[in-house]
């Protein structure tokens, strides 16, 4: 099969501050505002505290895959992060500043990763690096922005490795690392099929093998009897499709980005295989798989419906479902990509994007009027609320992993149900996943922070 599925989009994206303009001209004034605006009405002056910080603005940036495999779904994200920003923006900023995000396309390339970091650290002097997207992208920009000193918070990535507050003091998570995302899949698989055969399909690299730690602590090993990998740069997966089938596995349990989650389903309907899936999160947002599988069989000649192909799928969250819609999360991110986020589907991964936008506002308000560079992580290594995620946000200086649970989905008519409680556990092998006693924390009404 020929890469030509991969979406194109331009190589930059624009600043926001074409979302800036939209949010000057809105009709929502500072009427409807929370404490950031009254807090830059106070006799403290902005000044130009740290780079990329001025007396009316916050620059940050970011690398995203807006070209290249894993384009499909995650280009959404910096968009409505972008969104989110315009919203706060339009509501008094934070501290009366405007953020201002640039992101720029990596493809999902960790060599060009590198590149276009270096390039908005030391030529356009953001203030931090927000929601770097990948686990091998990051992965090779890690170690400059610790080594100067840049704030890289709320990586895009549930890998174990930004959890290394000695070596990398500056690096945050926010979604739920896929150790203990394995472990709660792996809880669920080991319950709901016991005896069966179970497979693994993983993209072979950090995140992957993270998965599987949390996978093999949960599911005996005498039950798997196939684990098969893939590389990002080679979509056939025909080989690995056969060895799954060969093994009679049952279920196939896959932490895999969504283009090879589509593909793992095409490629098994082709050859009469279609075990039961358990997906990672991050490879399973209904509308782009539904969309993914339709192009992918189109682009073979065949016509399929793509919310039938996903039906079934199981999976997990840790933000709240677009069904849910008294959800006041869901309503306030269904509000701001109405407003400046239109043209995109409101999906998994706008919801995302919007959520981890709260979560750099939650710290930057922390961080105080007058930010330094250093005030922020120490705003996040002393904690933060909850916010949207369902379970609690695992900050703090010992600790730097973001979400600590999820709820089990399944995938039903292009939409994912919760079915049960959200599950709490740890990255050890022998940390229980237990039911989590945290209560889900409300929108506030102004859909900003306060302080």
């Amino acid at each position: 099969m020929k890469r030509s599925h991969r979406l194109r989009m331009p190589a930059v994206a624009a600043v926001s501050a074409a979302a800036l303009a939209v949010a000057a001209c809105s009709t929502s004034g500072s009427s409807s505002s929370s404490a950031p605006s009254a807090a830059a009405s106070s006799s403290v002056a902005l000044t130009a505290s740290a780079p990329g910080i001025t007396a009316t603005t916050i620059t940050v940036g970011s690398h995203q895959p807006l070209t290249g495999p894993a384009a499909p779904g995650y280009s959404e994200i910096a968009p409505a992060s972008a969104a989110y920003f315009a919203y706060v923006n339009a509501h008094g900023g934070v501290y009366g500043r405007k953020v201002v995000y640039k992101y720029l396309d990596d493809a999902y390339n960790p060599a060009t990763t590198a590149s276009v970091v270096r390039q908005l650290v030391l030529q356009d002097n953001v203030y931090a690096l927000f929601n770097g997207l990948g686990t091998p992208t990051h992965l090779a920009a890690v170690s400059f922005l610790n080594a100067q000193k840049v704030p890289d918070v709320f990586v895009a990535s549930g890998c174990d490795c930004w959890n290394q507050p000695s070596t990398y003091p500056e690096t945050f998570g926010y979604q739920l690392d896929y150790i203990r995302e394995g472990k709660i899949l792996g809880h669920y698989v080991a319950t709901h099929f016991a005896g069966q055969k179970i497979a693994y399909f993983y993209q072979d690299d950090e995140f992957g093998m993270d998965g599987v730690k949390g996978l093999d602590a949960e599911i005996p090993h005498s039950m798997v009897v196939s684990r098969q990998t893939y590389v990002p740069t080679n979509v056939n997966i025909g080989p690995q499709v056969a060895a799954l089938r060969a093994s009679g596995a049952q279920e196939v349990v896959a932490f895999s980005i969504p283009a090879f989650t589509a593909l793992l389903k095409l490629y098994g309907l082709k050859v009469g295989y279609n075990p039961t899936l358990v997906v990672s999160n991050v490879g399973t947002d209904p509308i782009t798989l539904s969309g993914l599988l339709e192009t992918y069989a189109k682009q073979g000649g065949a016509t399929v419906n793509g919310n039938q192909l996903t039906a079934g799928i199981i999976t997990d969250g840790y933000l709240p479902t677009l069904g849910d819609t008294s959800n006041s999360w869901i309503t306030l991110f269904k509000k701001v990509h109405d407003q400046y986020d239109a043209k995109a589907p409101f999906d998994g991964n706008v919801v995302y994007g919007e959520a981890v936008a709260y979560a750099f506002v939650q710290a930057m308000l922390k961080a105080g009027k007058n930010p330094t560079r250093a005030a922020l992580v120490s705003a996040i290594n002393s904690g933060l609320p909850q916010g949207p995620l369902v379970a609690p946000y695992a900050s703090g200086s010992a600790n730097h992993a973001g979400a600590t649970g999820a709820y089990i989905g399944i995938i039903k008519n292009g939409v994912l149900v919760k079915e049960g409680p959200v599950l709490t556990t740890d990255t050890s092998t022998s940390g229980p996943v237990t039911t989590s006693t945290a209560a889900p924390q409300q929108a506030p009404a102004s859909g900003v922070p306060a302080p």
